[in-house]
Order: C-alpha cells, then structure tokens, then sequence
C-alpha cells in the first residue's frame, strides 16, 4: 500500500499515552499529515476455557469496554481536531502489538507513536514491553515517548 505520510498513534489512554499523544500532534501538524488515534480493545474470549459460552455479563462488559473508549477516543479526537489537526480514531481487537502493526500497515502511515511506561527489571521481563513489540514489527518507523514527559510543561 502506498504511504500516505500519516501518524498513527496507539493509545492505552494511560499518562504514557497522554506524552505519546502530544508528540503525535506536534509531529502531525508539523508535517501536515492526518493523525489516527488507535486504542486495542482488550475484551473477554467469545468462549470460557471449558468451552462453554460466556455468560451475558461478560458480552455486557465488553459492550461497556467498548463504549468508555469510544468516548476516551472521541476525547482525544476532538482535542486534535481543535488543534487544527485532521484526526481519526479506530478501535481495534487482538493482541496490542500485532493489532497496531497491522493498522499501520492496512492505513500506510509514515510513522507509529507510542508511549512506554519505563518498566524496568522483573515486571518488564513478566510483563513484557507492548512498546518493544510494535517496535520490532511495525511496518514503519516507531517513536516511542516516556512516559516521563507526561509531566512536561509546554513551551
């Protein structure tokens, strides 16, 4: 597919993401380029692990899952747009990294932003790093922002 020169950012809504969202738009606008904001859905397996269908509460909370990020993306889209940035936003499913690779691959952007959380030592061995993950199998060039300049004061 050929590169529109747009950013994706992948968001988990965290204070991570939030630095990971301001460099997305300087690096939009400064390039003037849409911006997608995709957020991975983590939702509960169709089926439990006996087999059995889900109860109704679990299609209710994935409904309710779905519902708070629409409104956490709809939040962040209209910040971009206010920013004169052209923004879209995407809900996605699946595991985080594979699922961000695959939308900046299917919407040919020029660059990923994400933010990192700077585990270090045992979680980051057991919890891994989404960041690193996108990192080592985007099609594109990744950014990744920490989280530390969540903080940071604007110019």
């Amino acid at each position: 597919m050929k590169r529109s020169g747009g950013v994706l950012l992948a968001t988990d809504f965290s204070d991570a993401s939030a630095s990971a969202f301001r460099e997305a738009m300087r690096q939009a606008s400064g390039r003037k380029v849409p911006l997608l904001v995709a957020h991975v859905l983590h939702l509960p397996p169709p089926l439990s692990p006996e087999g059995l269908p889900v109860p109704r509460t679990a299609d209710e909370l994935a409904a309710a899952a779905r519902r708070e990020a629409g409104k956490a993306l709809g939040s962040l889209l209209t910040k971009a747009r206010r920013a004169g940035v052209q923004a879209t936003g995407i809900l996605l499913t699946g595991r985080a990294d594979r699922a961000i690779s695959r939308a900046a691959s299917k919407h040919g952007v020029d660059l990923v932003v994400v933010g990192t959380h700077g585990r270090k030592g045992l979680s980051r061995l057991l919890l891994g790093s989404v960041a690193a993950r996108i990192i080592a199998t985007a099609p594109c060039p990744v950014l990744a922002v920490p989280r530390r300049y969540a903080f940071r004061k604007e110019p």
